[in-house]
């Protein structure tokens, strides 16, 4: 060892939502660390996903409400949106969240944060922009990115993907948006609240292909009933440059579109194509995500992939939930596993959905007998009352065990609502430990345990 290498008990690349946390664990253990981060520490969550675009769909959220008064009762007036104070909101509120990690990590006793590219050059070395580190034991945390199809024309075009048009700082005249999944859609709302013409434009069937068409169909619903085109099944697009924008033809035979920006939002791509893996002895997987176990130790017995990169789940909680696997397992002498948790997610347009387990889709699928639940939120007393009774409430349990196999709260609270569901799944308890609760009224909540006790066989 050179004296220019510096040697630490662990390297983390990468300060996304499991690296920090990790950090903190590992010195508090005594153990010194490297956080290595060439950009923003934080990652996607704080910079570029869930804390900025929240805090837009509230401020979107708001002026749709507003525009609304009148259904209470409340005279509001002309509605107006000020982009630049709406962004100056969002700015504000994620950089307090990115300033409060970085000087947790920079005041961390026994870690030392390096800015910069990290790349291995042998199993235990890392390169960062010349400087060398060495390490026992080494965790990637290094996010993904944000990808953009081969279309034809596209690449002649200005696009905007989840990153850029966060920098927004007015209102487009018309946004068309290619993409149908959960970062399209809820910018497609956003958008419409704020003011612009906005035409989603999905190559697929249907928007939300991984959710039961029940879903998709209400999706699509509320999004048309606010204005917002959809196309779907545009299985061809060809893009053409105009001086004020661009035109998109979906398919062969379709009228053009004409928009005066353009959100790409069809996917992403891990970061590992540049961290030298090959010389690590790290396997990826042929879209790039690095090949990981039930506790997330790569093909490298003493290197570790958490979060995005690992292809185990794309949100902050997979990441969050990848750090306390590998802290159990390494520190506490708790064999925990990714396949002990259940998969759960939320769809943040307004209302918002929050999933658990499976749909109705992969149970029937799976051809095991079933029971299936279903209430619209028109039925739900705390939705009448603050007059948002869009969509619904599904759940679906096993015949045999009576195990909760998943559920779909889709209205207001359907993102808070979703956990009672997803705790009695996790006890693995029958549906009665929860049918038989007595909830408060009024909520969207007591509404489960009535869901439960109205139990159809699933055709």
């Amino acid at each position: 060892m050179s004296e220019a290498t510096e040697h630490f008990d662990a390297i983390v690349i990468g300060a996304g939502q499991a690296g920090p946390p990790l950090a903190g664990r590992l010195t508090d253990a005594g153990q010194t660390v490297a956080v290595i981060e060439r950009k923003l520490v934080g990652g996607t969550c704080v910079n570029y996903g869930c804390i900025p675009t929240k805090t837009l769909v509230a401020s979107a959220h708001a002026a749709h409400l507003a525009r609304r008064g009148a259904d209470y009762g409340i005279g509001t007036g002309d509605v107006a949106v000020d982009m630049a104070k709406v962004k100056a909101r969002k700015d504000k509120i994620m950089l307090d969240d990115r300033r409060g990690v970085e000087s947790w990590l920079q005041g961390m006793k026994g870690c030392t944060f390096i800015r910069g590219h990290a790349r291995f050059t042998d199993p235990h070395t890392v390169d960062v922009d010349g400087r060398i580190l060495t390490a026992d034991r080494i965790f990637l945390n290094v996010g993904g990115r944000a990808v953009a199809p081969d279309l034809p024309g596209l690449s002649d075009i200005d696009y905007l993907t989840n990153v850029g048009i966060l920098e927004l700082d007015i209102v487009p005249e018309h946004l068309v948006i290619i993409g149908g999944s959960y970062i399209a859609l809820e910018f497609a709302q956003m958008y419409r609240r704020f003011g612009a013409e906005v035409t989603v434009i999905e190559k697929g069937p249907r928007l939300t292909s991984r959710e039961d068409e029940d879903v998709s169909a209400t999706v699509c619903e509320i999004l048309e009933a606010e204005g917002i085109t959809i196309i779907v099944g545009a299985d061809d697009m060809r893009f053409t440059k105009r001086d004020n924008g661009f035109d998109v033809t979906p398919r062969d035979g379709a009228d053009a579109v004409s928009g005066t920006h353009l959100l790409v939002a069809v996917g992403r791509l891990p970061n590992t194509d540049d961290l030298g893996l090959d010389a690590a002895g790290v396997q990826t997987d042929e879209r790039g995500f690095v090949v990981v176990d039930d506790q997330l130790r790569t093909s490298a017995e003493h290197i570790w992939a958490m979060g995005d990169c690992n292809g185990k789940g794309a949100f902050t909680h997979t990441s969050y939930n990848d750090f306390e696997i590998v802290a159990a397992n390494l520190l506490d002498d708790d064999p925990r596993r990714v396949s002990d948790r259940i998969t759960t997610y939320a769809l943040y347009i307004d209302p918002p959905l929050g999933r658990a387990g499976m749909s109705v889709d992969q149970v029937r699928a799976s051809g095991r007998k079933a029971l299936v639940g279903k209430r619209p939120m028109t039925r739900v007393g705390r939705a009448v009352e603050k007059g948002e009774t869009q969509g619904f409430m599904k759940v679906v349990v096993d015949a045999e065990t009576e195990e909760i196999l998943g559920a779909a709260i889709f209205g207001v609270g359907g993102d808070e609502v979703i956990h009672s569901i997803l705790d009695v799944m996790t006890a693995k308890l029958p549906y009665t430990a929860i049918s038989r609760t007595m909830h408060i009224h009024p909520t969207v909540s007591e509404l489960v345990p009535t869901l439960l006790q109205d139990l159809k066989p699933l055709s």
